[in-house]
């Protein structure tokens, strides 16, 4: 929670100003009882109807000061609170963009989200409270004991009796919700990584008929959140019935007492009416006081949540911006290994290769095999755990990120797009990209025939996560915004599987002749799409089995020849058929 406070250096005037005119409030408020005791003992036990009018009316005008003074408190509050949440959720998010692939791995996206939305929101409305009630609470529990005890120090023993028992409720009940509202937000990030997984593969789980299953987990885990949400509201119900009923005893204690002192002279009525009064303020306050301790909790352990993620290290980012691109090797790997922090296995395995200027190489292998992981080593979203890589001739982690993968066209597996037109997404690589470099880019990926003849052409709108084009249409697109502003290398991760072998090709052909200086870095799980690569890695569990050309690899490498062979006996299976 510390840490947080940062946030909150551009509202020091309104943290200070609004305990303050809080404190005004209840300044107010606990004259009233005092008033109200000369009502009694002056007013009508005289019967003077001026001195009660006069009295009244001044009620009157302490209760607009106290509502004027709480209104002000709550602007005040208000403006700090929200202010505080807009810069720490622009903060919060500005961060996870700098964070490392690594590190996003290790929280998880859904539990991110979380921690953005509902966990700013509880720190937010915190911080609201302490503003509001934290200065207030305690003032009035304070004062009203002094008032009393300054009314009748024998009769204020009742206070001193009940307050310790309320405290010591509220001191047992925190201490068994605390540890169950940090399990409850685990669990809320359980059902919000179903809820992300269910949506983005709605059309996978209907395909399946998997909807019920889906809905059966998606229940059991809501169902988690709700039991352990009202075990944690069991327990603090427990708190209001117990405070009110020492409260009400208290007041009973209160009036029996003070009736008898009334009798014997050392009371006045009017005083055991403020008294009374007294009283009712410094339980209520204790019982508000114990649901902002609720609240607190609930804060404190968001706040928590939030600092682990700023606490997290950005990605290391190299010095180095001006680099020239060698006519040789732009890329070279020099016995690299990679393992992910939660598993204790490498996903590459001392992999050693080199790559020229403007040379293709391929890489293939069964799923799970170290594919992506290897060609994400190249524009540093993850850094070799042993080993080194070197593009452009220089170690990667010294380049800085954004020379780096501004020189990067990458295309990942699954082809991600953003809401906005053709145009819009084809500018993301280069922003003053020219309609004449698009439209180039277009034509190399194969996609300005189905582009140019929609009516609208580059200012075609895409729906969210293009949705409105096939798989194909999708891959292609994204191809394109990888070419656009020609790049020196191209990561092409898988990202023709759902293009026909026809398309493939004449895409592999214009790349060539359009970018003949750009290095391909091509995964791919077709062994046609990496025949005319100069040079195709062969991984097996991590580990390169093979390394060379697609006639070398037929000859020497085991696991190719048995992924080229069941590919050609498919297709002549397809033939027959």
């Amino acid at each position: 929670m510390i840490k947080l406070l940062k946030f909150l250096k551009g509202y020091k005037k309104e943290l200070i100003l609004g305990p303050f005119f809080k404190l005004l409030e209840a300044i107010f408020e606990l004259t009233v009882p005092l008033v109200m005791a000369k009502i009694i003992d002056k007013g009508i036990a005289c019967n003077d109807v001026n001195y009660v009018i006069k009295m009244s009316l001044l009620i009157v005008v302490l209760g607009i000061c106290g509502l004027c003074f709480a209104l002000t408190c709550q602007y005040l509050a208000a403006k700090c609170a929200y202010g505080f949440g807009t810069e720490l959720r622009t903060a919060l998010y500005k961060h996870i963009n700098t964070l490392s692939y690594s590190s996003i791995d290790k929280i998880g996206t859904s539990s991110l989200v979380n921690r953005l939305t509902n966990d700013t929101n509880t720190v937010q409305n915190g911080v609201n409270m302490f503003i509001r009630l934290a200065v207030r609470a305690p003032f009035l529990v304070i004062g009203a004991a002094v008032m009393a005890v300054s009314i009748d120090l024998r009769l204020s023993s009742v206070f001193f009796i009940a307050a310790p028992l309320i405290s010591a409720v509220i001191f047992l009940i925190m201490k068994k919700t605390i540890p169950m509202y940090k399990k409850t937000q685990q669990n809320l990030d359980h059902a919000s990584m179903l809820t992300r997984e269910s949506l983005e593969g709605a059309r996978v789980i209907r395909a399946f008929s998997r909807q019920d299953e889906e809905i059966r987990e998606f229940k059991e885990a809501v169902d988690d959140i709700s039991a352990q949400s009202i075990a944690v509201g069991k327990i603090s119900a427990i708190l209001n019935p117990i405070a009110f009923m020492v409260m009400n005893l208290g007041i009973v204690a209160v009036i029996w007492f003070g009736g008898k002192r009334i009798d014997i002279g050392g009371l006045t009525q009017g005083e055991l009416t403020a008294f009374t009064n007294y009283m009712t303020q410094i339980l209520l306050a204790l019982v508000v006081l114990a649901n902002l301790i609720v609240i607190f909790t609930k804060a404190f352990a968001s706040a928590n949540r939030i600092s682990e993620v700023l606490a997290l290290a950005p990605e290391e980012n190299g010095e180095i911006r001006n680099i020239e691109v060698p006519d040789k090797k732009i890329i070279e790997f020099n016995n690299v290994s990679y393992a992910y922090e939660d598993s204790g296995d490498s996903s590459v395995k001392g992999i050693s290769f080199s790559v020229n200027r403007g040379e293709m190489l391929g890489i293939i292998g069964a799923t799970g095999c170290g594919k992506t992981t290897l060609a994400n080593l190249i524009p540093c979203f993850y850094r070799a755990t042993e080993g080194s890589v070197s593009v452009f001739g220089r170690e990667v982690n010294s380049i800085s990120h954004d020379e780096l993968r501004r020189r990067i066209g990458i295309v990942p597996q699954k082809a991600v797009l953003f809401t906005g037109t053709v145009r819009d997404n084809m500018k993301w690589r280069k922003a003053d990209a020219t309609d004449e470099e698009i439209i180039s880019a277009l034509k190399t990926a194969q996609a300005w025939d189905f582009v140019s003849k929609t009516p609208d052409g580059l200012d075609t709108h895409l729906s969210q996560g293009g949705k409105n084009l096939s798989g194909g249409q999708k891959q292609r697109i994204s191809i394109a915004r990888a070419l656009v502003g020609g790049p020196d290398i191209i990561i092409l991760d898988d990202s023709t599987s759902a293009l026909d072998y026809r398309t493939d090709l004449a895409f592999r052909r214009a790349l060539r002749t359009d970018h003949p200086n750009t290095t391909v870095i091509m995964i791919s799980q077709r062994t046609t799409s990496l025949k005319d690569a100069d040079k195709i890695i062969v991984m097996d569990d991590g580990e390169a089995v093979g390394i060379g050309t697609h006639e070398e690899l037929i000859q020497n490498c085991q696991v190719y020849n048995e992924i080229y062979r069941s590919q050609m006996n498919q297709k002549e299976g397809k033939a027959d058929a």
